[in-house]
């Protein structure tokens, strides 16, 4: 079961995700994995993609990245593990592409889709949209001691963030479901693990 997690900058995704394998370890076999990144090339175009230096980077670049660093993230890790483990956890998938590229930086659903054609066909059976306001958000992550290219966005990009993936989870309704972030982390998990075990239920 391959389920993805999504959510703006300080939506408490990583915390969650690490709860949700904490909870299921035991009983399955769980990897978690995260994008960009996950493995030793796709970390290297994360490293790229994020550095602060790089603020003249073009929107197609950006995306152009994002969707090499996922095709190769897929045939190191996740396709792998899907063979291996039976659960999947992502943090950030091509959501992120989606709602970052498409529609925050302008470039259209359409143009994500072409360049993720690989990863369209291995979408996640669920995906978790951890919805916070950016405000909230924000003010969680301001004692970070490293901020990454897209944290230093300005408060208006981080709006038409949250904005689209409200939009792209209405048009995935079947396979995104929307949770309210403001919520503690406890319950926020707790509502997560439920929908998983359900879904588990279900697939025996």
């Amino acid at each position: 079961m391959f389920i993805t997690f999504e959510g703006g900058e300080g939506s408490g995704k990583t915390t969650i995700i690490e709860r949700i394998a904490t909870h299921f370890k035991n009983s399955y076999k769980v990897i978690i994995s995260r994008e960009p990144g996950g493995s030793f090339i796709a970390e290297s175009i994360r490293d790229l993609v994020l550095d602060p230096k790089h603020i003249g980077m073009a929107y197609q670049t950006e995306a152009l990245l994002y969707a090499a660093s996922r095709a190769q993230h897929l045939d190191d890790i996740l396709i792998p593990s899907m063979d291996t483990h039976d659960l999947v956890l992502c943090d950030r998938y091509i959501d992120s592409s989606f709602a970052y590229q498409g529609l925050a930086r302008g470039l259209g659903l359409e143009y994500i889709e072409k360049i993720n054609d690989y990863a369209l066909q291995h979408l996640p059976l669920k995906t978790f949209y951890i919805d916070v306001s950016p405000e909230v958000g924000l003010s969680r992550i301001k004692d970070r001691q490293k901020f990454d290219r897209l944290d230093q966005e300005k408060m208006s990009f981080h709006h038409l963030v949250r904005q689209a993936y409200l939009t792209i989870a209405d048009v995935y309704k079947d396979r995104i479901i929307v949770v309210d972030g403001h919520q503690s982390i406890d319950d926020i998990s707790k509502q997560i693990i439920n929908d998983i075990e359900r879904q588990l239920h279900d697939s025996k």
